[in-house]
């Protein structure tokens, strides 16, 4: 699509119907977006924000009164609703800010406040549209987009009730597959897995297989606080593996009780550098227990992918496996792994990185650069919105031969997607 034939506003829409199908309002473009010279990328982790009423609509009757949505306080600050309680972190205005990168960036459109929500009237330009989010696509020159939620990675922290979190999961996993079912597979629904009832998940995993998900992800704790590759999750991982289904690794808020003892309650807001710099030791940690457990082993044609966490770590970690595997402290693990992490690792994982890295390009040729592939977090305002520019840097720098396979090419092996339609 050339810059004459984009569009720059939408067909108006009453607020009962925004907010009923999650749309957003007629926009106008303050400026272009950029875009990539480039062609054939695709986004390997971007995000939606789900509409407030995505649970009401989408949950079982029997769960439908205690669903999440938003809502205001006494001061008119909206906040997230959680089983009829107010959530203990997203509160106090919160939820206008959890798509706000291109507010970080300046800004790229105005739209009319119509729904009386700022987390709906100030939805970034695609984060709540399918129709806007492939116009996004088009006038960023990319194909394609793996879709993550962006509440459902909060309010899964708070929630200790098994039950109540698998309905609201598959709530979810059902709006995101139709809201992705219109966009000829350039929007790719990947659904989420709660691991608390591995019976439930496993049954989850066959169910959005069906429904036309193209992978199932999962936080990097448990409520049960068994670890990721704990065989009482053999089960979710054989139906990933008998469905084709890629097992994905993302970041979400954790449960206070997750947070490192060392320092005290480092939880609460001020620490927001602290903690979201090292976000990434529980998806590390995460997918080390795949290991430790001899998951790839037992489930040789499951696909991982580590997404969110960036990736100059993983030569460093790959080296560490492998040389503790050989010491005196891997005699246990031998036994029932007879490869080094190494090898499974460029078997059957793969592993996203944040465009801005700087070091990325050193990296990738040394770990394997059919391994690698980029993502931009978007809208999140914690990745800059410069993905754009950063990944046209990124590919410059790498060897001409990596270039298609990071761009876009090793997401869709990662996801068993090369060579298909989707």
């Amino acid at each position: 699509m050339s810059r004459s034939e984009r569009p720059s506003t939408l067909q108006a829409r009453s607020r009962e119907a925004c907010i009923r199908r999650g749309d957003s309002q007629p926009f106008a473009l303050m400026h272009d977006l950029e875009q990539l010279s480039l062609d054939g990328a695709i986004d390997g982790d971007g995000h939606i924000l789900e509409p407030p009423d995505l649970w009401q609509r989408y949950l079982e009757p029997a769960f439908r009164k205690r669903a999440p949505t938003i809502r205001k306080d006494d001061e008119g600050l909206e906040y997230l609703e959680i089983d009829g309680r107010s959530s203990s972190i997203v509160r106090g205005g919160m939820p206008a800010g959890l798509g706000a990168m291109d507010r970080v960036g300046g800004q790229v459109f105005e739209r009319e406040a119509v729904t009386g929500l700022r987390y709906v009237d100030e939805a970034a330009l695609g984060a709540m549209d399918a129709s806007e989010r492939l116009r996004r696509l088009d006038m960023e020159n990319l194909e394609k987009v793996f879709l993550y939620p962006t509440l459902t990675l909060f309010w899964i922290a708070e929630c200790e009730d098994e039950p109540y979190t698998q309905a609201c999961l598959q709530a979810y996993n059902r709006w995101i597959v139709d809201f992705c079912s219109d966009s000829d597979g350039r929007l790719l629904p990947v659904a989420q897995l709660s691991l608390g009832d591995p019976a439930a998940a496993e049954a989850e995993v066959h169910r959005v297989a069906e429904a036309g998900a193209v992978g199932a992800f999962v936080p990097p704790f448990q409520w049960t606080r068994k670890p990721l590759g704990d065989p009482s999750h053999d089960r979710v991982f054989a139906a990933l593996e008998a469905t084709g289904l890629t097992l994905g690794i993302h970041p979400s808020l954790e449960p206070v009780w997750t947070a490192p003892g060392r320092y005290g309650r480092y939880t609460s807001g001020r620490y927001a550098f602290f903690l979201n710099v090292t976000s990434v030791d529980s998806v590390r940690h995460a997918f080390t227990s795949l290991f430790q457990y001899a998951v790839f082993e037992k489930y040789p044609a499951l696909r991982c992918a580590i997404l969110e966490s960036g990736a100059g770590w993983i030569g460093y970690w790959l080296d560490r496996m492998d040389t503790v595997y050989e010491s005196p402290q891997g005699a246990a693990l031998r036994p029932i792994l007879p490869e080094k992490p190494s090898v499974y690792f460029r078997r059957q994982c793969w592993i996203s990185g944040d465009p801005d890295e700087q070091t990325l390009a050193d990296i990738i040729p040394r770990v394997g650069s059919d391994r690698f592939f980029w993502a931009s977090d978007f809208p999140h305002p914690d990745h800059p919105p410069t993905y754009i520019r950063e990944v046209e840097r990124l590919a410059d720098e790498l060897p001409e031969g990596d270039r298609a396979g990071f761009l876009g090419q090793n997401v869709l092996r990662a996801f068993g997607l090369s060579g298909s339609g989707a």
